[in-house]
């Protein structure tokens, strides 16, 4: 079969993974699931049973995210409750007005896992709302050796195709045999980790203007929670379960996404501790890749306020139902696990071809942050991006949130672009923001726009999109 196309379904020559035992009870495989065309509902239960009471919606919730971890994301360890923090570094940049400081975390088993976080804060006042954005390694830590990428990531290619030796580490940054070493797929903090110091970084992108605007910024390196690899171990098994995170925890079967939005939480574990910081006002966001895991930790992470995914297309928040070949077109389920299925649960990849049988969809993972505050920012050019699949998602979602009594805090803002991040998205973060958390007047701000796709036009714009922000103070 061709390594050039997708197929309605997977080839039979992909070698498989080996199975995990984890404490979790099998779920009906694809063969059985009926055909669900529709959205499944998130406010009917798996016995039928419509939500009607608060109650009703705390067990439905629990329901959803077993779902989730069996077939989308993967079962994750608890949290380890013993998460401790040691100031490495601090300093004070931008003339004074900002104080950096590097925290080592440590945690786990006999507390023997570890992660580096960047904190910026205005150095006078506070407790201070923070936006927490992965990106590289922090100014000050040291930057973690890495394995080679996977002989066809990136190319894509059926990554199930090939089975490759992972036992050999590149030094850190390095670019191993497989291929070049991924690409720094950072939050909406500007490239924090690309050059420079604690003061540039201080001073450019959404970092500044979240500290302008009397936020704090908290950045840390979401491969130091599980390596971006589609390497394989000889017995099929990925390689990034060699490392980091995931030797600690060897019967969890949580793929990557899970792996980098459990790290956004053990962060969390920190900063409700913080003085610094206000643990009612954490707010989380990343792009892509690390888009998708704040969209997972958000829903699985009730202490975040606030979840931001942005440009997280495939695998985040366009429904699968109308994204990918012959359902919209750009990244879809058959993609994702195509590409990249080291990042989800190994139970994903049978419903290649069929997402009809779906027991759920993109739009749960928005739909468990209710009541709390939810924006997708996305891109009215983004080539990985299915506009439909982002409306289908947020129309089913919607209805958990009007059930709660908050339906304006479910929003989406289109920004001028293609994948990534720009002005706009921040900016729009920041005002949506203002309006769910702080209880300011945003009137010239809509977050419940869609542009309309046309095939070889440019989408129409919607006040949300402006790269020039709208005054929110």
């Amino acid at each position: 079969m061709g390594a050039d196309a997708p197929a309605d379904r997977p080839d039979p020559a992909e070698i498989p993974l080996p199975p995990i035992k984890t404490s979790m009870t099998p779920l009906p495989g694809v063969d059985v699931l009926p055909v669900r065309k529709e959205m499944p509902d998130v406010l009917t239960m798996n016995d039928g049973t419509k939500v009607t009471t608060p109650a009703q919606w705390q067990k439905r919730r629990e329901e959803m995210r077993q779902i989730l971890e069996y077939y989308a994301v993967g079962l994750a360890p608890p949290p380890p409750g013993n998460v401790k923090g040691t100031e490495v570094q601090t300093q004070m940049v931008v003339n004074g007005t900002v104080k950096y400081r590097l925290v080592h975390l440590t945690f786990g088993p006999e507390e023997k896992l570890s992660l580096d976080i960047g904190i910026y804060t205005p150095a006078t006042g506070g407790p201070f709302a923070a936006v927490i954005s992965p990106d590289a390694a922090p100014f000050g830590a040291k930057p973690l050796p890495r394995q080679p990428n996977g002989p066809t990531q990136g190319k894509s290619q059926d990554v199930l195709l090939i089975v490759g030796d992972g036992t050999t580490a590149a030094p850190a940054g390095a670019t191993g045999t497989g291929g070049a070493a991924p690409a720094t797929r950072g939050g909406l903090g500007g490239g924090l980790g690309r050059g420079g110091n604690a003061e540039s970084a201080a001073t450019r992108g959404a970092a500044k203007d979240y500290l302008d605007h009397g936020l704090a910024f908290v950045t840390f390196s979401y491969t130091d929670c599980g390596e971006d690899t589609t390497l394989r171990n000889a017995d099929g098994s990925w390689a990034f379960r060699n490392s980091r995170f995931f030797p600690a925890y060897p019967n969890y079967d949580w793929g990557l996404l899970r792996a980098w939005a459990w790290g956004f939480s053990r962060i969390v574990d920190y900063l409700v501790t913080d003085p610094a910081i206000d643990k009612d006002k954490l707010i989380i966001t990343g792009v892509s890749r690390t888009g998708k895991a704040a969209l997972v930790a958000g829903a699985f992470d009730d202490r975040i306020a606030l979840v931001a995914p942005g440009a997280s297309s495939g695998g985040g928040t366009p429904a699968y139902r109308f994204s990918g070949v012959g359902r919209g077109g750009k990244e879809g389920l058959n993609e994702m696990v195509r590409k990249y299925p080291n990042w989800f649960s190994a139970n994903l990849h049978q419903f290649w071809g069929q997402q009809d049988k779906l027991p759920f969809d993109e739009h749960w993972f928005m739909a468990l942050v209710a009541p709390r505050p939810f924006i997708a920012l996305e891109g009215s050019q983004d080539q990985n991006v299915v506009m439909n699949g982002v409306k289908q998602s947020y129309l089913a979602a919607r209805p958990a949130y009007q059930f709660l009594g908050v339906p304006d805090k479910i929003g989406v803002s289109w920004a001028n672009r293609p994948h990534g991040s720009v002005q706009g998205d921040w900016d729009a973060l920041i005002a949506f923001a203002d309006k769910n958390l702080f209880g300011m007047k945003v009137e010239d701000w809509k977050f419940d726009q869609f542009p309309e796709e046309a095939p070889g036009l440019a989408p129409a714009m919607t006040a949300s999109s402006s790269t020039t922000p709208p005054s929110t103070k």
